[in-house]
């Protein structure tokens, strides 16, 4: 603690000097203790950064608020000299984000700030991509737009003061959100380098030396004013041997916080959207198969896979929005129609296939309907439930687990061959939902301005894309040409006929569906032959094996025809 105490006394002596100093005569850069002539000659810290002005120049100089999110790039001064005590900086450049945090003190012209500094991508990983972190301390000179500042540790007792900064900031809720789903806990991250931060103070001088400055604003970035730090971070070590680290330059840009809250509101109205999309989907498939026959020849596992998914999405929504309390109410509006989509529509459809393909029996009482239906939502729950830790425990595997769940369509297909029904989905049905599942995806992994700050991975974006794209062609196929028009007929097994010769034909018959005789002097394909020997009218047969697969005679089940 005298420590701190000491070097904070350092900071606020050496502001006030340089203060002082500017009015004098004219600074040269603020630059860390350890001179670097030769590698840093045509860096930013040669040029003159304090320039002589009178007192009165000072009342032009508005004090500019720069606590906010400041995204951007780090690289090594040197490109060839990378190496580190502390940290495997297995590239030469990556990803960069500092916290800031401007507060004013008694000293005119001076801010005290506080904040961490966050490099990506340290560790050369093509799956996992390394985070080192480090808290930062130090001051604001805004008459000159100049920020200096050290590395600081954290004591055990204040470790929950860190994160309650990391996470009050707004910007990074949601980049919070995204990697517990997409990559490592940021808590753990934070953690993990504590210790990384005190043993790097306790052997090196971590110092920034940073010029803000102002950039002009887009029409997009609204009336919000945006700021730009480029500065050199240097490590030398304390006991003079050496250095820590190599010289690091920095280049970061402010985020415009309402940009990015638009860009959420933005997904938030697609997710709505499609769900309103699917529920019409939804709802043109079940009318397609409102007969027990007709959801008979729907894949069960097929909506119970979509219903899964649905499901996902309406927590990660719901979890989303209560990250950010300023955004519930629209991610709490997309969690709602998925809700409705998951809950209402695809797990009445479930239920209703349930029934249709489960066969009935004579006196069969309602205790055992109600132990085989409790066995069914038991299976569904469980999976549901299975599937998150699945995703916890293995989410540097996000991608291969998504192409597993987008293969919904396949269930639907294996039934269709094995059972050869006739046109089990409607062609809008299958083309809607291939269209409206593809959208989150593709806006994650293939969006480069998406909320959730993901890499854009265009091989991946294609491969599932070409995937569904298949998987709905097969189906397409299916229902124009049949359901096993792509199978050789050598490996097929034998198929009834139905159109058969009739044994009785000598005789007189009558079709019991629509009681008129059936003229056996026309061709064959003007009736139909049941298995149990039962003659109709091909066309009174069809309608009635699209309610019931079974005779209307004797109650046998029937073959598809």
């Amino acid at each position: 603690m005298v420590r701190r105490e000491g070097r904070k006394g350092l900071l606020w002596g050496t502001a006030v000097f340089l203060l002082l100093l500017g009015f004098v005569r004219p600074f040269v850069a603020l630059r860390p203790l350890k001179e670097r002539v030769s590698s840093a000659a045509d860096s930013w810290g040669e040029e003159q950064l304090f320039l002589r002005r009178d007192e009165n120049d000072l009342i032009s100089y508005s004090a500019w608020n720069i606590t906010g999110t400041y995204r951007g790039r780090w690289s090594f001064l040197d490109a060839t000299n990378g190496s580190t005590r502390f940290l495997d900086f297995g590239k030469s450049s990556g990803v960069s984000v500092v916290e800031l945090v401007s507060s004013p003190t008694r000293i005119h012209g001076v801010h005290y700030i506080q904040g961490a500094v966050t490099f990506h991508d340290v560790f050369d990983n093509e799956h996992d991509h390394g985070v080192a972190q480090m808290r930062l301390e130090g001051v604001y000179i805004w008459p000159f737009q100049k920020l200096r500042m050290v590395a600081n540790s954290v004591a055990n007792d204040e470790s929950i003061q860190e994160e309650d900064y990391f996470f009050s900031n707004p910007y990074n809720l949601l980049g919070v959100f995204s990697s517990q789903v997409f990559q490592e806990s940021t808590r753990d991250k934070i953690r993990r380098n504590k210790s990384l931060t005190y043993d790097m103070e306790k052997h090196c001088h971590v110092e920034i030396a940073a010029q803000v400055s102002r950039i002009s604003s887009n029409q997009n970035d609204g009336n919000h004013d945006l700021y730009h730090l480029e500065g050199l971070m240097e490590g030398p070590a304390t006991d003079g041997d050496g250095e820590c680290f190599s010289s690091i330059l920095l280049n970061a840009t402010s985020v415009n916080i309402e940009v990015y809250y638009n860009k959420a509101v933005n997904y938030t109205l697609m997710v709505t959207f499609i769900s309103f999309l699917q529920v019409l989907l939804l709802i043109r498939q079940m009318e397609h198969s409102n007969t027990q026959s007709g959801a008979a020849k729907v894949s069960i596992i097929m909506i119970g896979q979509q219903a899964v998914m649905d499901a996902y999405l309406c927590l990660l929504n719901l979890t989303a929005g209560i990250l950010v309390e300023s955004l519930f109410n629209a991610f709490a509006t997309a969690a709602f129609f998925k809700f409705v989509v998951f809950s209402i529509f695809e797990m009445r459809y479930l239920l209703a296939i349930w029934k249709a393909s489960r066969p009935m029996h004579n006196g069969e009482n309602w205790e055992t309907m109600r132990r085989e239906l409790s066995v069914l939502y038991s299976r569904f729950y469980g999976i549901l439930l299975g599937g998150i830790l699945v995703l916890y425990q293995m989410h540097n595997f996000l991608r291969p687990i998504l192409l597993i769940m987008y293969s919904f369509w396949i269930p639907q297909i294996v039934t269709n061959v094995i059972r050869d029904t006739r046109k089990p989905l409607h062609p809008h049905y299958i083309v809607g939902m291939t269209l409206t599942r593809l959208a989150i995806p593709l806006y994650i992994f293939g969006c480069p301005s998406n909320f959730l700050r993901i890499e854009v991975d265009e091989y991946w974006c294609i491969y599932l894309g070409v995937f569904m794209g298949l998987q709905a062609s097969v189906l397409l196929l299916q229902h124009y040409l049949g359901s096993r028009c792509f199978i050789p007929r050598q490996i097929l097994p034998e198929k009834y006929c139905y159109y058969r010769k009739f044994e009785n034909a000598s005789q007189e018959t009558d079709c019991v569906i629509c009681m008129t005789a059936i003229d056996f002097t026309q061709h064959s394909n003007g009736y139909m032959v049941t298995p149990c020997d039962h003659c109709f009218h091909s066309g009174c047969l069809q309608r009635w094996m699209d309610i019931k697969m079974e005779c209307p005679t004797c109650r046998r089940s029937l073959p598809p025809a």
